[in-house]
C-alpha cells in the first residue's frame, strides 16, 4: 500500500474489508488470566471526511453468534442467555454520533453501542495506521481502535467476580473506498 499524504485524500464512502478487519475483545477470567476472542461475521460502512473529521461517521453490525474464543464450550456459553443471548439479540451494533480529531492521526469516535438489546454510549479511540492505494489502485485506509466498556452497563451480568466487569474492545479495521 502506498502512503496517503493528507487526510483529505481519505474523503468518501467506505466499506469494511472483512477479510482484513478483526473485531475482538479481551476480558479477565478468574481475575488472573485474560480471555481473548473475536467476532467472525460482521459488516460496516463509514463516511470519512478528511478535511473535517467531525463530519465523518461509521456503522458496524456484528453477528453476535459469530463469537469465537477458540474453546467451543466457552463460545456456546457466551452465546447463551447468561451472556449475549444471541437467540433474542442476534446483532451487536455501533453507530457513531460524534467524531473528534485528537491528534494528527488519532480520533475519538463516540456512538451508540447496542449489546444484549441494551443501547448505551461508547467511545472508541482510533488511530490511522495506513492509507493509500492497494496494488489494484483501490483507495484503502487502516485504523486501530480500542474501547473499554463495563459489560454490566449492557445487561451482561453473569459471572460475578469470576469475570471482570471491564472488557476491552479491540478493532483492526481495513476499509475500501467505494468507487
Amino acid at each position: 500500500m502506498t502512503t496517503t499524504t493528507t487526510l483529505g485524500e481519505l474523503t468518501g464512502d467506505h466499506v469494511l474489508d472483512s477479510a482484513r478487519t478483526r473485531i475482538g475483545f479481551v476480558a479477565r477470567a478468574a481475575m488472573i488470566s485474560k480471555v481473548r476472542g473475536r467476532f467472525d461475521d460482521f459488516e460496516g460502512t463509514a463516511h470519512l471526511d478528511g478535511d473535517d473529521p467531525s463530519r465523518s461517521g461509521v456503522r458496524i453490525v456484528i453477528r453476535a453468534g459469530s463469537i469465537s474464543t477458540g474453546k467451543q464450550k466457552r463460545d456456546d456459553h457466551l452465546r447463551s442467555a447468561d451472556f449475549l443471548d444471541v437467540g433474542r439479540h442476534p446483532t451487536i451494533t455501533f453507530t457513531s454520533t460524534k467524531v473528534r480529531q485528537v491528534g494528527e492521526t488519532r480520533f475519538e469516535v463516540t456512538g451508540d453501542l447496542t449489546v444484549h438489546g441494551v443501547t448505551g454510549p461508547a467511545t472508541v479511540h482510533f488511530e490511522l495506521t495506513g492509507a493509500g492505494n492497494d496494488p489494484h489502485g483501490g483507495p484503502r485506509a487502516a485504523f486501530r481502535g480500542r474501547a473499554i466498556i463495563n459489560r454490566k452497563d449492557w445487561g451482561v451480568s453473569w459471572g460475578g467476580l469470576l469475570i471482570s466487569e471491564k472488557v476491552a474492545l479491540e478493532l483492526d479495521v481495513a476499509a475500501t473506498r467505494r468507487r
